[in-house]
């Protein structure tokens, strides 16, 4: 298990894990009450939030990258049961009576995730996309959409080259205002300034 030395996570969060499938980035949060099967693996990346009555289940693979968030009582699902086969179902049940699919969950860059959103195995929500409180995603969403209702569809389009310069402009900040160079926690501050530099190449390629 690997948590960053800034990251914080509160005392009330359950997380099952083993060895080293579970880790999280610099300076991102997790909340009270939220429970974290890290299944595969679970990788929670740089400036996240997950908010209180989060559930990450299912046992499969679940990537939440750099800037992206749930709010509260999000439901992430990244394996389930055949529901419509003639199976058993339910993990009291040895393996050889069910059939039970292990799949992934990956939310981009600076995606949304509004409250009480649902979101299926197999789903990879696209950078700087948003989705709407209490809407449930069973299939991949293209970047910087606005997105909402049942069935899910797009509404609107955000702002990638505003929101990435805001992101420029903040790593910027808190790289001159980080420790001195004989501090240890100064290696973070060199990755954020090597993030600022990927970034900028990212504005001129994009």
């Amino acid at each position: 298990m690997t948590i960053a030395a800034s990251a914080k996570i509160h005392p009330w969060v359950k997380i099952v894990r083993k060895d080293d499938n579970f880790s999280i980035g610099d300076y991102s949060q997790i909340d009270d009450f939220v429970f974290i099967n890290a299944g595969k693996s679970c990788r929670l990346g740089r400036f996240v939030h997950v908010c209180s009555f989060v559930s990450i289940i299912g046992g499969g693979e679940f990537v939440l990258e750099d800037f992206a968030g749930l709010s509260a009582g999000c439901r992430v699902i990244t394996g389930t049961d055949d529901y419509r086969g003639p199976y058993l179902t339910n993990p009291t049940i040895p393996r050889e009576f069910t059939n039970y699919a292990v799949s992934h969950v990956t939310i981009r860059e600076h995606a949304i995730v509004g409250t009480n959103v649902v979101i299926f195995p197999g789903v990879t929500i696209g950078e700087g996309a948003a989705v709407s409180a209490s809407t449930v995603v069973r299939r991949d969403l293209p970047a910087w959409g606005v997105y909402a209702g049942d069935p899910l569809r797009k509404i609107g389009q955000r702002d990638r080259n505003a929101i990435l310069e805001k992101q420029r402009i903040f790593l910027e900040r808190l790289a001159e205002s980080g420790p001195s160079d004989g501090d240890p926690t100064r290696g973070r501050v060199r990755g954020l300034e090597d993030a600022g530099a990927e970034l900028a190449f990212r504005q001129s390629t994009g």
